[in-house]
C-alpha cells in the first residue's frame, strides 16, 4: 500500500538546547547609557570615571559586556556604561560600547608579529621618556616610538631625564629637526628641576608616557601627580637596564589650572618596555607625517622606497636643488631624519642595540 505523503502536520521541529526562539543579531540600543572615561584596567575589571570633568564625576568599577567580544578596552577610551553606575562600593557596571576613537597607539611584540596590541586610545601626544645616562639612551628605540606616534596621528614629545649626568644638547639637535618637541629635566636637592617646562608641554592634553624601565618615568609621574605613588626602581649595575616597576597602564589627572584653560590635563603611565614592534605600521604611510617631504615625494617614480639607494628618488633631487648651501644642509638633515625613521620601521635598525657614534655633523646620544 503506497505511503501517504507527509504534510506540515506530520513535521515536528525539535527545539534547540537553548529553546526554539530564533537568534538575532540585533543588539540593544542602551539608550540609557552614560559616557565614561576609562582610567585603568586590572584583570578584567575597569576603573572608569562617569561624568568625567562634570559636576557628578565619580569613579565606577565596570566589566566588559559579552557583546563587545574580544574588542579591547584601554585607558583613554570613552565608553558607554549601563547598569549600576552609582560607583557605590560593591557595585559593578557594564561597558557596552566603545565611543569612536580619535587616535589609537599600537605596538607589536616585534616587527614580524601580526598581532597588534592597542596600548592607549584618544591621546594627543606620545611622551618618550629617556634618561641621558644610567641607563644610556637608545636612539633607535626613540625613533621607533616617534614612528608609532606619527602613524597614530599623535605628536611626539621627548622627555630627557637625568640631565645632571649628561649633556642633552646632542639629542635635542637630533630630534627637534623632525618636529619632536624636547623637554629636559634633572635631579636637584629639592626634587626635579625643569618640571615647569614639562607642565607647559602637557597642559590641556592627554599624553601617554612610554620608556624603558629605569629611565625615571615613574619618578616623573609621581612629581606631576603627587599622591600617584607609582613604584620606582633602580638600574641593574650589570645589565644597565631598569627593573619593571609599573605593571599596568593608568590614566592620572595633572593639576595645572593656570596653564590648561578649559581642557583637562591627563597623563597615562604605561609599564616599561624593552622594545617597540612596528609590524602594524605601513612604511608607505610614514612619509605623510612629514608634510614638506610628502609633497616632494609625489614626484617620485611609482613604487619608490624613498631610501638612500632608491633610484631617481625626488627627495635627493630636492636636496640638490636647494638655493644655497645653508638650505641644502637643512634639507639634507630633514631627509636623513626621515630615512632614519624609515630604517627603524623596515628593520634596518635593532631597537635593542646601543647608540652608534655618528659623524660630527650628525649628533647622536651622549656616551655612545
Amino acid at each position: 500500500m503506497p505511503r501517504r505523503p507527509l504534510d506540515e502536520s506530520d513535521v515536528r521541529i525539535r527545539p534547540g538546547r537553548r529553546g526554539s526562539r530564533p537568534r538575532t543579531k540585533t543588539r540593544p540600543e542602551h539608550a540609557d547609557s552614560e559616557v565614561a572615561l576609562v582610567t585603568g584596567v586590572d584583570r578584567g575589571r575597569y576603573t572608569v570615571l562617569a561624568d568625567a570633568g562634570g559636576p557628578d564625576e565619580r569613579p565606577v568599577t565596570a566589566m566588559k559586556a559579552r557583546e563587545l567580544g574580544r574588542e579591547r578596552v584601554v585607558p583613554g577610551d570613552r565608553v558607554d556604561l549601563v547598569g549600576d553606575t552609582s560607583g557605590a562600593e560593591g557595585t559593578l557596571a557594564r561597558i557596552v560600547r566603545i565611543v569612536e576613537r580619535t587616535t589609537v597607539l599600537r605596538r607589536t611584540a616585534d616587527d614580524s608579529d601580526p598581532v597588534e596590541r592597542v596600548i592607549v586610545a584618544n591621546a594627543h601626544q606620545l611622551v618618550i621618556v629617556t634618561a641621558l645616562a644610567d641607563p644610556e639612551p637608545r636612539t633607535r628605540m626613540i625613533d621607533r616610538c616617534v614612528v608609532a606616534a606619527y602613524d597614530a596621528g599623535m605628536d611626539a614629545l621627548l622627555a630627557l631625564t637625568k640631565a645632571d649626568l649628561a649633556d642633552p644638547a646632542p639629542l635635542v639637535a637630533l630630534y627637534e629637526p623632525i618636529g619632536v618637541r624636547v623637554v629636559v629635566t634633572s635631579r636637584g636637592p629639592d626634587g626635579i628641576v625643569g618640571l615647569d617646562e614639562v607642565h607647559r608641554a602637557l597642559a590641556g592634553r592627554t599624553s601617554v608616557l612610554v620608556g624603558h624601565s629605569g629611565v625615571g618615568k615613574s619618578t616623573l609621574v609621581n612629581a606631576l601627580v603627587p599622591g600617584a605613588y607609582r613604584a620606582t626602581g633602580v638600574v641593574n649595575d650589570v645589565t644597565g637596564r631598569g627593573r619593571h616597576t609599573s605593571s599596568s597602564a593608568i590614566a592620572l589627572r595633572v593639576q595645572v589650572p593656570e596653564l590648561e584653560g578649559d581642557a583637562p590635563t591627563w597623563v597615562i603611565d604605561t609599564p616599561g618596555v624593552r622594545s617597540f614592534g612596528l609590524a602594524h605600521v605601513d612604511p608607505t604611510r610614514l612619509l605623510s607625517a612629514f608634510a614638506d617631504l610628502a609633497a616632494v615625494g609625489e614626484e617620485c617614480p611609482r613604487g619608490c622606497t624613498h631610501t638612500a639607494d632608491a633610484p631617481d628618488c625626488a627627495l635627493d633631487e630636492w636636496v640638490a636643488d636647494a638655493p644655497d648651501a645653508e638650505a641644502r644642509a637643512a634639507r639634507a638633515a630633514r631627509v636623513e631624519s626621515f630615512r632614519r625613521l624609515l630604517a627603524s620601521r623596515t628593520g634596518a635598525a635593532d631597537p635593542e642595540a646601543p647608540p652608534v657614534s655618528a659623524a660630527p655633523d650628525t649628533p647622536t646620544a651622549p656616551g655612545a
